[in-house]
């Protein structure tokens, strides 16, 4: 996979935050919030190794909270499907490891103290390949954070669609009416509410996080240890 390619395959999830709009302050704002409860549920110390599974190449400010927030990097294994030139380097990282998607991580069991995830469980794809997903993060970690975009959330965060993505047939007359039919495929977007998320290891702990709306916050979390 070429640096060009990767670069292309990941910017398709940028195509609404886009530079320094207010679309990306807020997405700044959320994954900021995020963060913050990434740190007060897994209380990271200076020499918890930390996997983040899911870490983009397209090097923006609301792009890799973690990787941008967290005091002691060096700590931070990143992983991510696209080639990840740079990604180590520009954040000060231990390492990055290109990985396949729905396929094993190249890690053994309980390898890390910490792995997160954010932004990556809706692009899956089914719902049985969400449950593979928080298991594999579970096989190798010692705990588990991982954020999600909230369905009920009044602006659907990839396509910028308000309100119609509550109702799978108004979502799909909306995406069909913008020209954004490839967000309807669940190799692109499986959309998740907090039903969802709970589905896939119940006995986990849940809450809403990112831009505070109470059950229409911006973002979901679930956090355990396996």
């Amino acid at each position: 996979m070429s640096s060009t390619a990767s670069v292309k395959f990941d910017e398709r999830y940028f195509q609404v935050a886009t530079s320094k709009s207010l679309t990306e302050h807020l997405v700044i704002k959320a994954r900021t919030r995020i963060y913050e409860d990434f740190v007060a549920c897994c209380r990271p110390g200076a020499d918890s190794t930390i996997l983040d599974v899911g870490v983009t190449d397209v090097i923006t400010d609301g792009a890799n909270p973690i990787e941008r927030h967290y005091p002691h990097p060096r700590q931070i294994t990143a992983a991510g499907l696209a080639a990840g030139e740079g990604v180590a380097e520009t954040y000060g990282l231990a390492r990055y490891v290109q990985i396949e998607a729905n396929a094993r991580l190249p890690f053994e069991d309980k390898a890390f103290d910490i792995v997160t995830s954010n932004a990556v469980i809706e692009h899956v794809g089914s719902r049985a390949a969400q449950r593979a997903f928080v298991e594999e993060l579970a096989r190798v970690g010692r705990q588990v954070f991982i954020s999600a975009p909230n369905r009920y959330f009044p602006v659907e965060h990839h396509t910028a669609i308000p309100l119609l993505h509550f109702w799978r047939p108004t979502f799909v007359m909306a995406c069909t009416a913008l020209g954004k039919t490839e967000w309807l495929s669940d190799d692109y977007l499986t959309l998740t509410s907090m039903k969802d998320l709970k589905v896939t290891r119940p006995a986990a702990r849940f809450g809403y996080t990112g831009l505070g709306l109470g059950p229409f916050s911006s973002n979901l979390f679930m956090h355990f240890t396996p």
